[in-house]
């Protein structure tokens, strides 16, 4: 628009960066969404999709020696490999630093980490919003499960979210598409563990934002068992940034996109106390340039969205806009993991899978719930799979020779793993800082880590192997290997919460029940920053329904002139 001015600005083309730009332009704004990154062209820039391993250069999924030194950090844990590289950020242009270890992985393009995420879709239910409440724990969410039960059916709709209706208190059921199968292992492991825990215990497919029915409506074609998700979709089949909000933002002609956009600060007017904008650093020629709109929404992921708020209005509040209370930065959050067990499956040597489902199996919460009482507070699920091994495995005592080569003709054994995700609890000391003393490629300052799990997680991660032990046991699993990764870092779940948390009194948090900054209410957050605690399930489904549910009361506060 002339002169550099909008009606909103979104900070951040992510998951719910996408979502605050399809909403808000549907409801007529003319809306200017930031990216830091460069951009990515939905099917066009997903250059690998097709190929198969031999057609990489290094025949390999796995990392290259000279990729684990240049990427110190995403070295820690799966997600470092040939396939999707570009998809991540650089290590040596956006350090940080660590009072305490914590793996950040970052995705700076546009789309973010919609192009690479584990696509697990599930809702809180009402008794992750009254936990806090209840247990005097960090602050009480400012809604229920009822504020957003409707916006959860709104994004699951549009999304398009498989999975199978369970009737469960703790997993509420959504508006599903059909829902992936799971295999004949699973099927009956899944049995097994129903009669052996009296229904208490439930398993069964892991509900996924990947459509099993086309959407012609998006121009989005069903899933095709190809397990390439993170490479980028090319058939549109599971929900991202490209495949779904993005092109609807666009189709209203009210969206402009400017990619290479690195947001240093919201601008703000202490008179009227509102933002009136935000100075963008361009991040291939080092210019600056503002950008004026009546509403700004940060979904910039929970601790850049932290980072940006941290840089404003310094000259007000030493430790930026949102800083008040007190809380901004503090109260990080992730979901602890690698804590479970896999073993062995025996008498299903004449089955084999089909296709390669993106998903696997989910068993949700069933500690700290009616009458089970731990030494611990809230709880955890797991997800996991049955699968068999393929012609590559190892044959034991066979090194040559046509006995060797027989059996590398053959699938190898079934195996079954439960891997859990534990409620990280809000703790204050846990929190991000600038960290003036260091700059990134651009010279602006990094943030600092300063987070670590407590013995409320480290009693949970114990029930997580143990409890999986003792499910895979009953299913008639041999050979159980446990898992308890005393390496695990905060970071690794890849869901960094908390750091500007929703409340109820200005005093002690960072937004109020609408996603607005306290301190200038034309400013929205609705990224993980938002959260108030974590409950066990992933995320993104919520990142989502706040999102919607903040953009709808935005434009009718502007409306009303209020904003």
């Amino acid at each position: 628009m002339a002169d550099n001015v909008y009606d909103a600005i979104v900070v951040g083309s992510g998951i719910s960066g996408g979502w605050a730009a399809k909403e808000l332009t549907e409801k007529g704004l003319k809306v200017l969404l930031l990216e830091r990154g460069r951009n990515v062209e939905h099917v066009k820039d997903y250059v690998n999709a097709n190929k198969e391993v031999w057609e990489f250069e290094h025949r390999t999924n796995r990392p290259t020696v000279q990729m684990l030194k240049d990427y110190p950090v995403l070295r820690r844990d799966y997600v470092l490999n040939e396939a999707n590289l570009d998809f991540w950020a650089k290590d040596s242009e956006s350090p940080y630093t660590e009072t305490k270890p914590f793996a950040w992985f970052r995705g700076y393009q546009v789309g973010g980490r919609s192009l690479t995420w584990g696509r697990q879709s599930y809702r809180f239910n009402k008794w992750d919003f009254e936990a806090n409440g209840k247990e005097g724990i960090g602050v009480d969410w400012p809604i229920r499960y009822n504020d957003l039960a409707p916006w959860y059916s709104y994004v699951e709709k549009f999304a398009g979210i498989q999975g199978s209706k369970e009737g469960l208190d703790v997993l509420p059921d959504g508006e599903f598409l059909p829902a992936m199968d799971m295999n004949i292992v699973e099927k009956d492991v899944a049995k097994r563990i129903k009669e052996k825990f009296e229904g208490k215990r439930h398993f069964f497919i892991g509900r996924s934002a990947n459509i099993t029915q086309p959407k012609p409506e998006q121009k989005r074609i069903n899933c095709q068992y190809r397990d390439r998700c993170w490479r980028g979709c090319p058939y549109g089949a599971y929900f991202s940034t490209q495949s779904a909000t993005l092109p609807a933002a666009m189709a209203t002609g009210n969206l402009t996109l400017r990619p290479f956009a690195i947001v240093k600060q919201v601008l703000y007017d202490k008179n009227t106390k509102k933002a009136t904008g935000v100075e963008i650093l361009d991040a291939e020629t080092n210019k600056t340039y503002e950008y004026k709109a009546k509403i700004i929404f940060l979904n910039a992921s929970a601790l850049n969205s932290t980072w940006v708020l941290m840089n404003s209005a310094t000259g007000i509040w030493p430790d930026g806009l949102g800083s008040s209370s007190g809380e901004l930065g503090h109260n990080v959050m992730d979901h602890h993991l690698n804590a479970g067990a896999s073993g062995f499956v025996e008498g299903y040597e004449d089955k084999y899978i089909f296709g390669r489902r993106p998903t696997g199996i989910y068993v949700p919460r069933y500690r700290n719930i009616y009458d089970d009482k731990r030494d611990y507070v809230r709880g955890f699920g797991y997800q996991g799979s049955a699968s068999r091994e393929g012609w590559k495995h190892d044959v034991a005592e066979l090194t040559i020779g046509g006995a060797f080569k027989d059996a590398t003709c053959e699938a190898g054994s079934w195996k079954m793993g439960l891997s859990g995700f534990g409620e990280m609890l809000p703790y204050h000391e846990n929190k991000v800082t600038l960290n003036k003393n260091k700059t990134d490629k651009w010279g602006l300052p990094v943030l600092d880590m300063d987070v670590e799990i407590k013995e409320n997680e480290r009693r949970m991660r114990k029930d997580m192997m143990n409890d999986a032990i003792e499910m895979l046991e009953a299913a008639g699993v041999k050979k159980i290997k446990p898992e308890l990764d005393e390496k695990y870092q905060p970071g690794m779940g890849i869901h960094e919460m908390g750091t500007a948390r929703m409340g109820r009194d200005p005093k002690t948090s960072v937004l109020n029940a609408h996603n607005q900054v306290w301190d200038a209410i034309n400013v929205f957050v609705t990224d993980g920053a938002a959260m108030t605690s974590a409950s066990c399930v992933n995320p993104s489904l919520t990142y989502m329904a706040l999102t919607a549910r903040a953009a709808d009361y935005a434009v009718g506060e502007l409306k009303k002139g209020n904003l």
